[in-house]
């Protein structure tokens, strides 16, 4: 049985998320820690849980959704996994955060690439890739079918979508991504998403402005 902890981190309040097994394996996804009390949280959770750290997994590269990736990377040295469209984004974070007045080194480390309808295991757990671009080119989630939930990004929120005015986002695109890709979904599907609170496919089906 998965279980998914979530921390809200820095001053964009991007949800970073700790997904476990019985067996104490453990993916991060989207480190957002910036202050080191936030990096302290993180790590204090992940050690009095015993976790062993397979993964770094990345929805998407945007600033606030990395700004603990180095740090993460360094303490477990593990792989991070994200979509090869991304590593543009990724690429951009130091002129991202001179826009926010601070500064942030390039990403130094070890990268593997996920693609579309890939899966990825935590033990004997199995995570669909969907690649589910209009937010930023190279999102995807993380869909689990047996446990019916979704680590989603900044993709689809409660009652709200995500934005499209950054750099490669596409409004029209998400729409569709969002409405071709999640939207067939199992309605109980939960949704835990990149900022606020979690929610269910049927429930954005049925009530997201967005689609009404």
């Amino acid at each position: 049985m998965l279980q998914i902890q979530s921390f809200v981190f820095n001053p964009f309040s991007e949800n970073t998320y700790v997904v476990f097994n019985d067996k104490k394996q453990a993916f991060i996804i989207d480190p957002g820690n910036f202050a080191e009390k936030e990096t302290e949280v993180l790590k204090k959770f992940i050690e009095e849980k015993e976790l062993k750290i397979q993964n770094i997994l990345l929805t998407h590269a945007h600033i606030d959704h990395v700004l603990g990736l180095q740090k993460m990377y360094d303490l477990y040295q593990v792989p991070v996994l994200m979509h090869e469209i991304e590593k543009e984004i990724l690429d951009r974070n130091p002129m991202d955060a001179n826009r926010f007045g601070f500064f942030f080194k390039p990403f130094e480390g070890e990268i593997s690439y996920l693609q579309e309808s890939e899966k990825i295991s935590l033990g004997s757990d199995e995570f669909n890739i969907l690649h589910v671009p209009g937010h930023s080119p190279g999102s995807i989630t993380f869909h689990s079918e047996e446990q019916k939930f979704l680590v989603s990004g900044d993709v689809l929120f409660e009652g709200s979508i995500g934005r499209t005015d950054l750099y490669k986002g596409d409004a029209e695109q998400l729409l569709k991504s969002i409405s071709d890709k999640l939207f067939v979904l199992d309605p109980e599907t939960q949704v835990f998403n990149g900022h606020g609170n979690p929610t269910t496919i049927g429930f954005e089906k049925s009530y997201n402005p967005f689609f009404r």
